[in-house]
């Protein structure tokens, strides 16, 4: 079903290049603006995702393996990003700096706003990496930093591969950003090519190359992850690491990290604060404000928990077996969230319309577009968390006669309990920030924060704008303080030991 659910999008593309001939199929594929758009936008996610890994696995060992002080205040500053979408951070930093546009300020603005998914997941590695094979490394006498790249990276391959490719798939469907900054990709030239045009057969075929490049991405990350298990045989030291000494570059450490949290946080709080305090058009009007806050609790929560349902069967699949059919169902999940928000609306629109008309614009059509959207974010955390869980657990809970479901209930979900919260919250997020799809689905008369920034700033009114751009940021806090926060506790794991 969840399978299903994301190759939708794919089966409307079939359907509308089958209608269309052949020739003219080709004749786009290898016209010069379908191959300038292809280099635009692969050179975008990956020098984007080649920042964000540097940006996310940096701050990650500085927090979690070092003496630097205030690591949980740090932690939460590195998540915060999260909390702001990448079209209100394209819109602070093209408004403080006019010249910023293009390929660099995409590169600069996105990066700001995704290295999170890479230091959320290795954070969350380094607090549980068992110590011993580090100082093991460290008697032997190789230093901090060697050992580091040596010993603690190949570890931690599992969740930068995972946050990197979470960063890829997200810029290459990213719409706002791109559009803001004037920076020409496939998913900006698709959303003109719907709206502007009855032909559709040219973003039928630049989504189709969006999908390919897609697949390819997603086999890549794949084939990098190969066979090899990361859980420990046993319950491996209770006990932290030892931080290391910063010595002489300690400045350059909190250097570093308070001009990350200056640039990703400070210049679009600062431009917030500017248009909250000018303009007569920033005027609240607190019974609209109300309803679109509701409006995007309703969509996102209801969002979040559907994808998690749906993600879970594949994550706890991807985790345990490595056969042929759990991988290619896990990575059939990647491919709904590269195909073009606008792709995927108009997919559901074509299908309710011919076939459910009674769910067209209404929510559950929303929420199936986020299922379709997010679920990488919540299938790459529910296996990335049961990936590091020793299956001896459920063996051992199995042999002494205990049902499938029993194990499921009691062993399997308490171990992957952290991966699926963190997921929720990640699918949380990124619904409140989703623009494209809930702008044509949404029921009618039914207002988001999303929705009601996008209106005021399209019209230039950013001073009306800015009220829902901070309510946004401030609903968006909750989940990505409760992600980034600096947890010591072990899962379960320590709970579950002395009854297996």
């Amino acid at each position: 079903m969840a399978a299903a659910v994301a190759l939708l999008p794919l089966g409307y593309l079939v359907a509308v290049a089958a209608r269309a001939d052949p020739a003219v199929l080709l004749a786009q594929v290898v016209r010069p603006r379908s191959l300038m758009l292809l280099g635009s936008s692969v050179g975008l996610a990956a020098t984007v995702t080649a920042v964000s890994v540097v940006l996310g696995v940096g701050a990650a060992w500085l927090i979690e393996r070092t003496t630097l002080r205030g690591r949980r205040i740090w932690g939460v500053l590195a998540a915060l990003p999260l909390a702001i979408p990448s079209y209100v951070a394209a819109f602070s930093w093209i408004s403080a700096f006019p010249d910023l546009a293009g390929f660099s300020g995409a590169v600069i603005v996105l990066s700001l706003s995704c290295f999170p998914y890479v230091y959320l997941p290795t954070a969350a590695a380094l607090r549980r990496l068992d110590p011993a094979m580090e100082e093991t490394s460290r008697s032997l006498g190789i230093g901090p930093y060697a050992t580091f790249w040596r010993v603690t990276l190949p570890q931690l391959r599992p969740a930068v591969a995972a946050g990197a490719l979470l960063v890829s798939l997200y810029t290459l469907s990213d719409f706002g950003a791109v559009s803001i900054l004037r920076y020409d990709t496939f998913t900006r030239v698709i959303f003109t090519s719907f709206n502007s045009s009855f032909d559709r057969t040219p973003a039928v075929v630049l989504s189709g190359m969006l999908v390919l490049v897609t697949a390819v991405i997603v086999l890549a990350e794949a084939r990098t992850r190969g066979r090899a298990r990361y859980a420990r045989l046993g319950s491996g030291a209770a006990r932290l690491s030892a931080r290391i000494s910063l010595g002489r570059m300690r400045t350059a450490a909190y250097g570093g990290l308070g001009l990350l949290a200056a640039t990703a946080l400070g210049v679009p709080l600062l431009s917030m604060a500017y248009w909250l305090s000018v303009g007569r058009s920033g005027e609240l009007d607190l019974p609209r404000i109300m309803a679109a806050v509701g409006g995007s609790l309703v969509l996102a929560g209801g969002g979040a928990v559907v994808t998690m349902l749906l993600a879970l069967p594949v994550g706890l699949l991807a985790a345990r077996y490595t056969g042929r059919l759990p991988g290619l169902l896990e990575r059939a999940t990647y491919l709904g969230h590269a195909v073009p928000a606008i792709v995927i609306a108009l997919s559901l629109v074509f299908f309710t319309v011919r076939y459910a008309f009674g769910l067209y614009l209404t929510v559950p059509l929303v929420l199936f577009a986020y299922a379709v959207l997010f679920l990488p974010l919540a299938v790459g955390a529910v296996r990335a968390s049961a990936a590091q869980s020793p299956p001896v657990f459920e063996e051992v809970a199995r042999s002494l006669g205990r049902r499938p479901r029993q194990v499921l209930r009691t062993i399997t979900l308490p171990l992957a309990a952290p991966g699926i919260a963190a997921g929720t919250a990640l699918v949380f997020l990124a619904a409140m920030k989703e623009l494209t799809a809930t702008l044509v689905l949404h029921p009618t008369g039914m207002d988001t924060l999303a929705i009601r920034l996008w209106t005021e700033t399209s019209t230039r009114s950013y001073a009306a704008a800015a009220p829902y751009a901070a309510l946004l940021m401030l609903v968006s806090v909750v989940p990505t303080y409760l992600l980034g926060r600096d947890r010591r506790r072990t899962g379960g794991l320590a709970d579950l030991e002395p009854q297996a």
